[in-house]
């Protein structure tokens, strides 16, 4: 296939994952990249949310707003490894493809008791790395969203989405999905504690595919909302079912 041929058939959904990959990875703001690539946030908004297909020019000025490869993926056409590497469990695509898409991810607020945390995370394979791996969006809390590897071994069944900066590490350990292919289990990170202090917390989590809540709320969801009672049961679901054990 000729440069022009490749270029009119880029993989929008990927482009899409790639740049919100990049956006958690750098901790940036969709408005601050807007900014950067001299696009409106509205437009930057529809092409990540697939209501307006990517266009060259766009792929290219965000591309050089970040310093990075959109496209790398959708240019591989010689398949990466066969297998995920052993520290992720030696996994073949075929064998987890099931848990490739986007999903509603459930936590309890860190900042205010009783509340409900929502955003969107997506899992799937990347050609170039063979391995599963996963990007956070939909947060308020944007300079904080995740990216990074899955780790499924067979030893224990569960599933491990990894986060890794800089010898710091953020881990979301699942259970084994339900018939609905929920999946629920402990989100362990670091808090903002006082000044720059940051503070090891962990909850339970819930990742829900995104197809079975009509209409989510993202962000934070108080009592009155009106997904709010629909979130809490979910999320109960994580200790209530032993998904997940918090002791003192």
């Amino acid at each position: 296939m000729g440069y022009a041929g490749f270029m009119s058939d880029f993989d929008n959904a990927e482009v899409a994952f790639r740049l919100r990959e990049e956006i958690a990875r750098r901790r940036l703001s969709r408005a601050r990249l807007a900014e950067r690539a001299k696009l409106s946030v509205s437009t930057l908004e529809k092409a990540i949310a697939g209501r307006r297909p990517f266009t060259l020019a766009t792929i290219v000025r965000l591309e050089e707003a970040l310093g990075a490869s959109l496209r790398e993926e959708a240019e591989v056409e010689v398949a990466g490894p066969s297998l995920a590497p052993p520290e992720m469990g030696s996994y073949a695509r075929p064998a987890v493809q099931w848990i490739e898409g986007d999903y509603l991810t459930l936590r309890a607020s860190f900042g205010e008791e009783g509340a409900v945390y929502a955003y969107r995370t997506e899992i799937r394979w990347s050609n170039a790395k063979g391995h599963l791996v996963f990007a956070e969006s939909e947060r308020i809390d944007a300079t904080f969203q995740q990216a990074g590897f899955v780790s499924m071994p067979n030893l224990s069944g569960h599933t491990y989405l990894m986060t890794s900066e800089a010898g710091q590490y953020r881990m979301i350990m699942l259970g084994r999905a339900t018939r609905e292919q929920r999946m629920f289990g402990l989100l362990a990170t670091l808090q903002v504690g006082q000044g720059s202090q940051l503070v090891p917390v962990s909850c339970p989590v819930a990742l829900v595919p995104m197809g079975q809540i009509e209409d989510p709320q993202f962000g934070l969801v108080r009592q009155g909302d009106a997904r709010m009672a629909e979130y809490r049961s979910i999320l109960h679901t994580a200790t209530r079912d032993d998904y997940c054990r918090l002791r003192k």
